[in-house]
């Protein structure tokens, strides 16, 4: 017992790192370095607490969980390697990733306890709160911490050359939502869900905008569980969208073009995908020509010309403009690493309901900001950016690891821990 709170002492830097991290989301340089550093520091802390109670940061399910969602995701790219289009680079990029599993650890540990999530999901909210501000003043003044809006939406801490912000937000939006409800009631909660409608909108990304629909509707009806909240919600977020639309031309124009969907032919539904359609047909020819393990992790873009249409309007574009990846996960999945690695990332999402289910109430209850921030990034009937990008595989991954830290921690040991 003494070997384990010495251990968990000598983590307690470890929300610290992972908040890190995810402040530095928008300095893709800086991040890399925090999170190769930190899984470095990991793998070090761990290996030399081996022997001295290290094992019990995390209880056995949380070891197990953490790993088999890491797994679930890495072993389809290595599989996918060996007849990748471009073979090399899905090797190198599956080698790279597996620092992502010392990480992972790390931050599973980090939310091991209840000074731990407290720590880490109140930072990441604060983050967010930050974040927002920050977008709302350039909303409204043109400037922002990420520079100058020179882009035709809302850019915010990310800058007008990685525009992410609506993305991020609508992603991590379980967390500043589930520390306003818990500290202010349903009014604190209704003014960040109202601040996060005008940023996600005016940030432009559409994919984000259902997803923090269903954010805000899962959000309302667990925090509160009455139809007060989600009329609220509902008016609320309508006045919202009048108002944002009325003053933003560029808005007006999304919505529009969303609305061509209910054309009901395909010029209609290819308008309001923003040209994606050509894409996802390309995807699937790539599916079902290779099966078994796709064309290889990010070797989209090298295999594009050669299933795509003669009639592709990407292929005017040398570099096939958006055809880098299939701006959606199912088709990700089957196009880069094929049937192999639909049936780990299914395994893996299987695994993860499974210990959902079987959990205790109280586990849920700490578990449900990073249950929902996963499930709805990783919600298929979406567009979505690349899951074994850098960026959006990272982001993926660190949610992943924050739903089976908190879900799995050994309540009564870490109560313990937290009271001496």
């Amino acid at each position: 017992m003494q070997a384990s709170s010495t251990t968990e002492s000598q983590l307690r830097w470890a929300p610290w790192w992972v908040l890190a991290s995810v402040a530095l989301w928008p300095l893709p340089g800086p991040a890399e370095a925090v999170l190769s550093l930190g899984a470095l520091v990991a793998l070090a802390v761990l290996a030399i607490q081996r022997f001295r109670g290290g094992m019990a940061l995390l209880s056995h399910e949380a070891w197990a969980l953490t790993s088999v969602l890491f797994l679930s995701y890495w072993l389809p790219e290595l599989l996918s390697s060996p007849d990748a289009v471009n073979a090399s680079r899905a090797l190198r990029e599956s080698l790279l990733d597996l620092r992502y599993l010392p990480f992972l650890w790390l931050v599973a540990i980090a939310v091991a306890n209840e000074r731990g999530r407290r720590l880490t999901f109140t930072g990441i909210a604060v983050i967010c709160g930050l974040w927002l501000v920050d977008a709302l003043v350039q909303a409204t003044t043109g400037w922002s911490l990420g520079g100058e809006a020179t882009a035709d939406r809302l850019s915010g801490v990310f800058g007008a050359g990685n525009l992410k912000l609506g993305l991020v937000l609508a992603s991590l939006a379980p967390f500043p939502l589930t520390v306003a409800a818990d500290r202010f009631g349903l009014r604190g909660w209704l003014l960040v869900a109202m601040a996060l409608v005008v940023v996600v909108l005016l940030a432009g990304a559409r994919a984000s905008w259902l997803t923090l629909a269903l954010v805000l509707l899962a959000s309302a009806w667990l925090q509160f569980r009455n139809r007060r909240a989600l009329l609220a919600l509902v008016g609320g977020a309508a006045v919202t969208l009048v108002l944002a639309t009325a003053f933003s031309d560029k808005l007006q124009e999304r919505v529009e073009r969303t609305g061509a969907m209910l054309d009901g032919n395909s010029e209609g539904v290819d308008h309001a995908l923003s040209g994606r359609l050509p894409i996802w047909r390309t995807a699937a020819n790539m599916a079902i020509a290779h099966p078994v393990n796709g064309v290889g992790v990010r070797g989209f873009r090298d295999a594009y010309s050669e299933y795509a249409d003669e009639s592709d309007p990407w292929l005017d574009d040398p570099d096939h403009g958006a055809g880098y990846h299939a701006h959606q996960i199912v088709l990700e999945v089957l196009s880069e690493t094929g049937l192999v690695g639909a049936f780990f990332w299914i395994g893996g999402a299987a695994l993860a309901w499974r210990a959902w289910r079987f959990a205790t109430p109280a586990a849920r209850r700490r578990a449900r900001a990073p249950a929902m921030a996963l499930a709805v990034t990783v919600f298929p009937i979406n567009t979505h950016l690349a899951f074994y990008s850098t960026f959006w595989g990272g982001l993926t991954l660190l949610l992943a690891a924050l739903y089976a830290g908190s879900l799995l921690a050994d309540g009564p040991r870490a109560d313990a821990a937290d009271e001496a």
